[in-house]
């Protein structure tokens, strides 16, 4: 930091990474609270030698200086490097000013490696909240540690796995991506084992990561190593929980793994943004610059980013003027970053190239100009707040889009009872394709879904046979109909 640098600072506002302290009777106790704050959140700045003083009209600083600037430089340096007083070796950068005549003392702390860096003779882990140093809660603590293996934890191997936890429904709808997006990737001639050893679903120890589990796994293998896991999608039919007319009119089933839910929420979120039909094996094309390619960028990075780890789970929620993405864990870059930044740098690695071998996410970085494209797309600002707990991401849906809310009852949200649990989802989705599209044949509903053409010759004599469902025309240029009345799904 230049001189002109902090002059600046001290003309704004004390922040997340800026920290002023007076030290005119020496080193300030309150600064180990705020090296421990900054060492475990962002990193930042702590100024000694500049009073502040609080204002109706804000704060104001007076510059004090520091005494003995060399000794207490030293004494500081030493604390930070001797454990005596943290658990871990703190390092920084030191830098000295001379402003009107006085001297003052400038510390860059960095984030630590070593987190949650606690006060030695007390215990205490402190975490940076707006411009002020607050003591962690358990919670708090539990996520700094999870944060200290950013991008490594899900790398690691699951005990016990093998190709045998792979689902192979999930991998064969993968595979199929890739020959129509990426067919070098797609290794045609190997059978699924030897495919999932060639892109490291299976690892050369042939167990799993905890990633290519979470991906591609049985649901009942996921769970046996991280019980937590859901990804929660629900449909709300209002601006908030309490202004709904009921609490909500769908709420996904869960899913094998994050390949199958990745897929439904994008076949969910269709329907309340501005997606022209694309013919095709997938629901939009490689060059669509549509709403629903804006979602899916920030689908795939919500995928790719939450922690799994974590006690709380990712959650989706559609309201009828937005669409809020929360994931557990915090942003590993400030939001105001985000656009000035290329970062590649997720917190499931593994996730993320999954996703980009079939080319559903960018090359590089965040897609984040994907995301905020939304803006000139919709017309309002993708809005991303986090702390150290939570990270979200609010997409506003213009009223146009939000069509769910203003459909009558009877329409596609509820499922008809007579239908057992296993087709329930199968007929939603087949019958919401066919609501978009009633012209699809048989082998192209297939095709959109990844089903076999026998799986879906048996949804569509089901559907038929209870009255949901019915043709006009011939096979070839005939098209379908879906009866409202009785479709409760």
């Amino acid at each position: 930091m230049t001189k002109e640098e902090l002059l600046k600072r001290l003309g704004d506002i004390e922040w997340e990474d800026f920290e002023v302290k007076e030290a005119t009777g020496g080193i300030p106790k309150s600064m180990w609270e705020t090296v421990s704050a900054f060492s475990n959140t962002t990193g930042g700045w702590i100024i000694l030698g500049v009073k502040e003083k609080k204002g109706e009209n804000g704060n104001t600083y007076r510059v004090s200086g520091v005494e003995n600037m060399e000794k207490m430089e030293q004494d500081i340096i030493t604390t930070l490097r001797s454990r005596s007083k943290f658990n871990a070796v703190i390092s920084s950068r030191t830098y000295r000013y001379t402003i009107e005549d006085k001297d003052i003392l400038a510390f860059e702390i960095p984030v630590s490696p070593h987190k949650p860096v606690a006060i030695k003779s007390t215990g205490e882990v402190f975490i940076r909240t707006g411009s002020g140093d607050v003591l962690a809660s358990d919670m708090e603590v539990d996520a700094i540690v999870r944060d200290s293996a950013f991008g490594s934890r899900s790398e690691m191997e699951v005990g016990g796995s093998s190709f045998d936890d792979v689902n192979l429904e999930s991998l064969a709808s993968y595979r199929s991506y890739l020959r129509d997006y990426n067919r070098p990737l797609s290794y045609p001639n190997l059978d699924d084992e030897a495919f999932c050893r060639k892109i490291n679903i299976v690892l050369g120890s042939g167990k799993l990561s905890y990633g290519s589990l979470l991906m591609f796994g049985k649901r009942d293998s996921i769970l046996r190593v991280l019980p937590n896991f859901w990804l929660d999608y629900m449909e709300i039919p209002g601006d908030s929980y309490s202004d709904a007319a009921q609490r909500y009119t769908y709420r996904m089933p869960e899913q094998e793994n994050i390949w199958e839910s990745f897929q439904l929420i994008m076949r969910r979120l269709r329907n309340f943004v501005d997606a022209p039909y694309i013919e095709g094996p997938d629901i939009f094309g490689s060059e669509d610059n549509s709403q629903l390619f804006c979602l899916r960028e920030g689908l795939v990075n919500f995928c790719a980013h939450s922690d799994y780890f974590a006690a709380a789970h990712p959650t989706i929620r559609v309201f009828s003027d937005r669409i809020v993405m929360q994931n557990p864990g915090r942003f590993i870059l400030d939001a105001a970053e985000f656009r000035s930044r290329v970062l590649s740098m997720p917190r499931n690695p593994s996730i993320i190239k999954f996703f980009r071998h079939p080319k559903l996410s960018e090359n590089a970085g965040y897609g984040i100009d994907k995301i905020v494209k939304w803006k000139e797309l919709a017309g309002g600002d993708v809005k991303f707040e986090s702390d150290l707990l939570i990270s979200t991401v609010t997409y506003p849906l213009a009223k146009a889009n939000s069509r769910r809310t203003e459909q009558p009852k009877g329409e596609s949200d509820e499922i008809n009872d007579e239908i057992s649990g296993e087709i329930n989802d199968e007929i939603k989705m087949v019958l919401d394709l066919l609501s978009n599209n009633p012209v699809l044949t048989q082998p192209k509903i297939a095709l959109q879904l990844r089903y076999s053409e026998r799986k879906v010759n048996r949804i569509i004599a089901k559907l038929r046979k209870l009255g949901l469902l019915s043709r006009e025309g011939s096979n070839k240029t005939g098209r379908w109909v879906v009866n409202n009345k009785q479709a409760k799904v």
